[in-house]
């Protein structure tokens, strides 16, 4: 165990990268259990406020991760400096992903519906991270050889198609599937030659005078969203709490 973990931790300089990330993981989990004892009125959290303005954790997220992230470039890969400035980088970027939507609606839509996309913003992030610790590099540099990465045409052209690929697919709404495929090709090719998703720009550029395309693009995504949306709601709701759902419409008044 100690020889792989040389080999393939410390030896390549993914001891901060891995550190960086166990820190955004405990990170975003800790902070979403301590914001649902405040939410449930349990524990002795609080909201902090500063002059009656209400001050969300993406504030110290952000002044963790600027000084995490210019100290983990100054230090470089190795070191006890290299692991303590990612391992504050780490933290600055959970409790600013855990805020991902506040910052994109610029609205304080944590427990709406809307807030969902900070518990995948911070999955896909932590996956495509543990992907790149496992070995895989982005554009499938990964899978040249020596020869080639010596090759500048080579990198270049390989560079070039991947990122076709991942473009493609984002065009045409597979958005994981396009980052994704940044770090495995072939998942970005798979978004890019099947069918665009409704209100996408490939499905609004090209499916605007095929009616058929338009009409197996509706189906396919109703399709895939029956399937995936529920598991991926419930995965979501475990790991950081459900959603405060909206309040009823008032009841309409009747003429007299």
């Amino acid at each position: 165990m100690g020889h792989w973990w040389y080999r393939n931790i410390v030896e390549p300089g993914k001891l901060p990268l891995l550190l960086a990330l166990a820190a955004f993981v405990l990170t975003f989990l800790i902070t979403r259990l301590v914001t649902r004892m405040i939410r449930a009125g349990k524990g002795p959290f609080g909201n902090v406020s500063a002059g009656g303005v209400h001050i969300h954790h993406v504030v110290p997220g952000v002044v963790l991760t600027v000084l995490g992230g210019f100290g983990a470039v100054a230090s470089g890969r190795y070191g006890f400096g290299a692991g303590a400035f990612a391992v504050m980088f780490g933290l600055g970027a959970g409790l600013v992903l855990d805020e991902f939507a506040l910052i994109l609606h610029l609205d304080d839509v944590y427990w709406t519906e809307a807030g969902r996309k900070s518990t995948e913003a911070v999955v896909v992030t932590a996956a495509l991270v543990g992907l790149v610790l496992a070995g895989f590099l982005p554009f499938g540099v990964n899978d040249m050889t020596g020869q080639e990465l010596r090759d500048r045409g080579g990198v270049i052209v390989s560079v070039a198609v991947n990122f076709l690929f991942s473009l493609l697919a984002l065009s045409k709404g597979k958005t994981r599937l396009a980052l994704f495929g940044v770090i495995v090709p072939l998942i970005a090719l798979v978004g890019a030659v099947r069918l665009a998703r409704p209100g996408s720009f490939w499905a609004t550029r090209f499916y605007r005078r095929r009616p058929r395309a338009r009409a197996r693009a509706r189906l396919r995504a109703y399709r895939h969203d029956r399937r995936w949306s529920g598991p991926r709601r419930r995965f979501q709701d475990w790991i950081a709490g459900a959603p405060t759902p909206p309040d009823p419409p008032p009841p309409r008044l009747g003429r007299h």
